[in-house]
């Protein structure tokens, strides 16, 4: 009998399983009369982008909420970002937040944000990605491949944390150091001297812990939301790239919506970047309290003009094999050399 009950769970839970994939499929669901819309990201529940949704669904559904009903999948629970952006691709599902390394297979020109050291201050990248008539261009590359981006969210700056110190360039020779799934970024590890392993995000706590890597390179939230500063004591601020993440949305839904209600959607992923960005500062700041008072990480100031000297033909061969990233590469050295100046002042 016990048997019997054991066969009848298992295949309750296989039909679970096929209803909710046939679910996903079509183009759209509707539930109650409301068009479900589904958005996928990777980060945790307490993460400023998964804040940023939370206030993108509360403002659809407070002017559309006849119509649309916004879920938002955090953790990676419908597929690592490569996977979420082909699932928003079919329309299966609506929006992910991906990482720019993930779009570069779709359109090259966003490899430029794997530029190691191609933003010279935090207050520099953040006036390019504001500037949001000269982002769109960038933003409508991917039409062709079915989806357009709507805005950014701040990643911070990524930095090299490990099971051992890295105070210089040289600390990273031999190390098995895990890096996005982006060419550029690959490319920068080898400079450095290191082996490059790309791999999704949520396998990185696993293979630190086991050894299989030696470490990765990520911003401070990194140590405490997902938990890498259980297994690597060690994040040096060498502040090698400043990468956003993108909020990505199906072409055909974008398209299908009446003017009026592409306004909303729009105004709605404004107000993500906005709450995102406010909740970002404030939870870097505690998370370098909590990694270092709770976890035990150290926190390792370096030269960073040493790290930035090593990697200096890595952006010179990437201005010289892609064509497409040269003239947004010129807009934002221009945009650096205005912060470069009032430093100088």
């Amino acid at each position: 009998m016990k048997g019997i009950k054991r066969i009848l769970a298992a295949a309750l839970c296989v039909t679970m399983g096929i209803t909710t994939l046939l679910g996903m499929s079509g183009c759209s669901s509707v539930t109650g009369g409301k068009r479900i819309i589904r958005i996928s990201h990777a980060q945790s529940e307490t993460h400023p982008e998964h804040l940023g949704l939370l206030k993108f669904k509360e403002y659809v559904e407070e002017n559309l909420g006849d119509k649309y009903e916004v879920q938002i999948f955090p953790n990676e629970i419908l597929g690592s970002a490569q996977r979420a952006i082909e699932l928003t691709q079919t329309g299966a599902i609506d929006f992910v937040v991906a990482g720019t390394a993930n779009l570069e297979t779709f359109a090259d020109v966003y490899e430029i944000f794997s530029m190691p050291y191609l933003f010279t201050s935090e207050e520099a990248y953040h006036e390019v990605m504001n500037d949001t008539e000269y982002m769109n261009q960038i933003y409508e590359s991917t039409d062709e491949a079915g989806f357009r981006v709507l805005t950014w969210y701040n990643a911070g700056t990524r930095n090299f944390y490990a099971k051992t110190p890295i105070h210089t360039p040289e600390d990273l020779k031999g190390l098995k150091i895990r890096v996005q799934q982006s060419p550029a970024s690959v490319q920068m590890m080898e400079a450095f001297g290191a082996a490059a392993s790309p791999m999704s995000f949520g396998e990185v706590y696993t293979a630190i812990q086991q050894g299989v890597i030696d470490g990765a390179e990520n911003n401070e939230l990194a140590l405490t939301n997902n938990k890498h500063g259980e297994v690597a004591k060690y994040f040096s601020y060498n502040k090698h790239q400043m990468v956003p993440d993108m909020l990505i949305g199906n072409l055909k839904f974008l398209n299908s919506l009446s003017d009026e209600e592409r306004e909303v959607f729009e105004e709605a992923a404004r107000l993500s970047t906005e709450v995102e960005l406010e909740e970002w500062d404030v939870q870097v700041e505690e998370a370098k309290k909590i990694a270092e008072e709770d976890m035990g990480v150290e926190f390792i100031d370096v030269d960073i003009q040493a790290f930035k000297d090593q990697v200096a033909g890595v952006q010179e061969d990437m201005l010289a094999d892609n064509e497409h990233i040269g003239d947004i590469y010129d807009h934002i050295q221009e945009i650096n050399a205005k912060y470069t100046d009032e430093e100088a002042e």
